[in-house]
């Protein structure tokens, strides 16, 4: 008997016959080859504690998990559909106007509310488990699409993915009662520390997308449950990665790849890709830390030429970096300065070519850090099916 291959339960409804596939047990009844893997988990391992160690020496450590956070939760969400754009979200918790629509924006800070809301329970000693999940779950879905199908709540009906019906589906998880007991299994080897913190998040990731315990939310929680073990775990002392990016590039071979699992038990395959995506994804990161890094010093060099006007210029800066677009009245009010202050201080910005007009307007002008803004939306284009 093959042990690392669920097998499918016959079930009935409305007449119609359907496959609803039960998983097979993790850790240890799970067997998995290792051996080849190894060098591919060494170099992942090696380049996340490269970009642990390079966080905790940059200037301004929490701007970038701020932004990191932000990022890892557009492009997630992206891979569902969503059509939200970094400026948007970033605008939208500035409680500024987005151009797209506010439900698409509100998903992407509802998991922004979530992964922070999981972190900070796991500092403060809550252990990684179901009830955690179901806590993260309730504010990823709270206020948005999917709000009335059971936030927070395991699911007391069958779901599928693709399709119309289970009888059509591309793929039916385990039914009602026999999802209990897999989740059930499946929190005991979250709680397993005999294992690779990154073998472990990749078996978890398969194991919660195929067990799909929720009626919606299932592959951002799935994602995210990949950054809290990893932080829980100690490779990361903070959520600095974006592997969300590689999933969304490779969506195709990443659904490919779970469905692979399940039907031919592909393990090390999804290993391998997993932990090239960790690896590309922490390289990514690097170079977008030091790109940063570099732009903030070009920057702050060119504005140490200004006379008296530097330090309010250096002020502005230091506001662009976490609202890359403002506008005088913005920066007025949030600054606590006057608005002819304000004015000067932009104008001398455009001039030093720092940031650029992007309205060509006499009045309500819109002032973009573009050369910041680039960086960090680079892969964040929405996809179009």
């Amino acid at each position: 008997m093959n042990n690392r291959i669920g097998k499918y339960l016959v079930q009935k409804v409305t007449g119609e016959y359907y496959k609803a596939y039960i998983p097979p047990k993790l850790m240890p009844e799970l067997k998995i080859n290792l051996n080849h893997i190894y060098p591919n988990l060494e170099k992942a391992t090696h380049v996340l504690a490269q970009l642990n160690s390079l966080t905790k020496s940059v200037p301004n450590p929490s701007l970038f998990i701020y932004m990191y956070v932000r990022k890892e939760a557009l492009l997630s969400s992206q891979i569902e559909g969503t059509q939200s754009s970094f400026s948007d979200l970033i605008l939208f918790e500035h409680q500024q106007k987005t151009d797209i629509s506010l439900e698409d924006v509100e998903e992407v800070s509802n998991y922004v509310k979530a992964l922070n809301h999981g972190l900070d329970r796991l500092k403060n000693g809550f252990p990684l488990s179901l009830r955690l999940l179901c806590e993260i779950h309730s504010i990823l879905l709270s206020g948005v699409r999917g709000s009335k199908k059971q936030p927070g709540e395991f699911r007391r009906s069958q779901n599928w993915i693709g399709g119309t019906r289970p009888g059509n589906a591309i793929f039916v998880p385990p039914p009602v009662h026999d999802m209990i007991e897999c989740l059930s299994d499946f929190e005991k080897f979250l709680h397993n520390r005999n294992i690779s913190v990154l073998i472990k998040a990749a078996i978890s990731h398969v194991q919660f997308e195929t067990i799909h315990p929720f009626l919606d939310g299932n592959g951002r929680l799935g994602r995210l449950l990949i950054t809290l073990l990893l932080c829980d775990g100690g490779m990361i002392d903070e959520p600095i990665l974006y592997l969300s990016l590689f999933l969304k590039e490779n969506r195709t071979v990443y659904y490919q790849l779970l469905q692979q699992v399940r039907t031919e038990g592909s393990w090390e395959v999804w290993l391998e890709f997993f932990l090239e995506g960790i690896f590309k994804s922490a390289n990514q990161a690097i170079t977008t830390i030091n790109s940063i890094n570099e732009l903030f010093a070009e920057d702050f060099k060119k504005i140490s030429s200004l006379g008296r006007a530097r330090f309010s210029c250096i002020d502005t800066l230091e506001y662009l970096k976490r609202l890359p677009q403002i506008s005088v009245p913005i920066l007025s009010k949030d600054l606590n300065i006057s608005a002819p202050t304000a004015r000067v201080s932009l104008n001398h910005l455009v001039k030093l070519k720092i940031i650029e007009e992007v309205t060509n307007k006499k009045r309500d002008k819109i002032y973009v850090y573009r050369n910041y803004l680039n960086i960090l939306e680079d892969g964040t284009t929405p996809l179009i099916d």
